[in-house]
């Protein structure tokens, strides 16, 4: 979906939210939830502001491994000036196959308090990227809330990305409907057995197919501008595994029937045997051309139109 007429286009909702105070009262209710933390669907309960690290290894600061612009995002993203990207450290999953266990399993980047987040979010809006795109956000919700509504006091005003592992909770994303713009979770599994083994959490498929309805209820489909840079709207990420272990059928099948046959999805084809994956068969390979394929067949199949195309057009297997 393209906006025909930009004239339309308005600051995000955020901008208001700071502006009349609900944003602020919206970040200490999170700030809150750091006490006993069930900002996640771990739910567990560490005590974040005393000193307790909980599943996901931070505490009352967020770690940051870097914040620069992004040219390797998906297409409406990028741009032509990048995606304003912020690497949080840490992660509320397990992955055995994590891309980047470096930041997420080994923790790799250093506490900031949230005026400094904000000021890397100015920063970036100042170098011309396109979004702020939060990488790994679920564990940090408070610090990103407290964040953005001192940084659109001093002036933010360009989009922002949630781009998640899919793991979250829905109380959490209620807190933030009216903030994020756009939503990018992962939809790693269509099986619960494949959410345990690989992810360590045992109920991923309902906990992230019930994330990502909340998500497009907020914000709908991916709507884009003229130059096809995104403005709003929900995009899913479905990275294809070996042997089929993802789900994709499952994955398709509620994305069509569930959500919206409009839904902007990248089906990714980067797998590679990282972390701890060459130690469990089948996920100590790179899937195969015919696997990929297969996706991106299954994903036609049941009406999904808005496939992201990059990827396809520079693979080569």
């Amino acid at each position: 979906m393209t906006i025909k007429n930009e004239s339309k286009l308005r600051d995000p909702s955020y901008v208001r939210l700071a502006a009349n105070g609900e944003l602020q009262k919206r970040a200490a209710v999170a700030r809150h939830l750091l006490e006993s933390c069930e900002l996640c669907p771990r739910k567990c309960r560490a005590r974040r502001t005393e000193g307790q690290a909980g599943a996901c290894r931070t505490l009352d600061k967020a770690v940051v491994y870097g914040a620069h612009p992004h040219f390797g995002e998906e297409s409406p993203l990028v741009g032509r000036h990048g995606s304003g990207t912020i690497f949080f450290s840490h992660c509320n999953l397990a992955c055995l196959f994590c891309q980047n266990y470096e930041i997420s399993a080994q923790g790799k980047g250093n506490p900031i308090d949230s005026r400094t987040l904000a000021h890397l979010m100015l920063e970036l809006q100042q170098m011309e990227c396109h979004n702020i795109n939060f990488v790994s956000p679920s564990h940090v919700v408070p610090q990103i809330l407290e964040a953005v509504a001192y940084a659109a006091e001093k002036g933010l005003h360009i989009p922002l990305v949630y781009n998640s592992g899919g793991y979250d909770a829905v109380e959490t994303l209620q807190l933030l409907d009216g903030v994020i713009d756009i939503y990018m979770p992962d939809m790693k599994y269509g099986d619960a057995e494949m959410g345990q083994r690989l992810s360590g959490v045992p109920d991923y498929p309902n906990v992230n197919q019930a994330a990502v309805l909340e998500m497009h209820r907020q914000v709908g489909d991916l709507v884009l501008d003229q130059a096809g840079v995104a403005r709003r709207g929900l995009l899913v990420r479905h990275l294809v595994l070996p042997g089929g272990l993802a789900g994709t059928e499952a994955i398709a099948r509620f994305l069509a029937t569930e959500v919206s046959r409009n839904t902007y999805v990248n089906v990714m084809a980067q797998y590679r045997p990282l972390f701890c994956a060459d130690q469990y068969p089948p996920i100590n390979r790179r899937i195969t051309g015919q696997e990929y394929r297969e996706a991106l067949g299954i994903m036609e199949k049941h009406g999904l139109w808005r496939l992201d195309s990059r990827q396809q057009n520079v693979l080569s297997f």
